[in-house]
């Protein structure tokens, strides 16, 4: 069995939405399973201790999650053509992990969503893929095979799945297609370099 972390950071649910998508792309491999993690706002106010468990959607993230995984997709919404600060603050306690190699050689995409068209989604991508390339992991992302990334006119990047949605707009056909693919991909690619026991 194949574990798949997808890991996101969420604030409106349209990154969570895409986060589900990829989930369902993953389990429709045969022999892989979704964990889907997210993690807590940052705050600059320090007086009050976030829960360890969210009132709603997935559970928090733990370094174990990370370590035990056999693949991962890591999403964020764009912050200024970066991904954002409650994620990168999650990535930067890491450095045990780092230490040990234990992503080294694992599978890894990128997921982004943006308020507009042009609102960063491949800088935001790239941001997330620079952590994941130190930790020593193997970047895929959309080949041009996937037919939806041709004809998409609003989200989709070779880099990763994209969405746009500004004005509550509806996740697109596309975009869908997309996010399954990717969650296909790194499924088979993390079963095909999982060592048989």
């Amino acid at each position: 069995m194949a574990n798949i972390l997808i890991l996101y950071y969420s604030r409106d649910g349209s990154t969570a939405e895409m986060a589900n998508l990829i989930a369902r792309g993953v389990e429709s491999v045969k022999g892989a399973e979704a964990l889907l993690r997210t993690v807590p706002d940052v705050s600059i106010v320090c007086e009050k201790t976030a829960s360890t468990i969210p009132t709603e959607g997935a559970i928090y993230a733990t370094l174990e999650d990370l370590k035990t995984c056999d693949g991962l997709a890591l999403g964020s919404p764009t912050r200024f053509g970066n991904m954002a600060s409650p994620l990168k603050h999650f990535l930067d306690s890491t450095t045990e992990l780092w230490f040990s190699g234990a992503l080294s050689g694992k599978p890894a995409g990128v997921f982004t969503s943006t308020g507009s068209m042009h609102g960063g989604q491949e800088t935001t991508l790239i941001s997330m893929m620079l952590p994941l390339l130190h930790h020593g992991m193997m970047i895929l992302g959309l080949p041009y095979s996937e037919h939806a990334l041709r004809e998409t006119t609003s989200g989709g990047t070779p880099y990763g799945p994209s969405r746009v949605t500004s004005e509550d707009t509806p996740i697109t056909e596309h975009e869908k297609t997309l996010c399954i693919a990717l969650g296909s991909r790194l499924a088979k690619t993390a079963l095909l370099l999982k060592p048989s026991a």
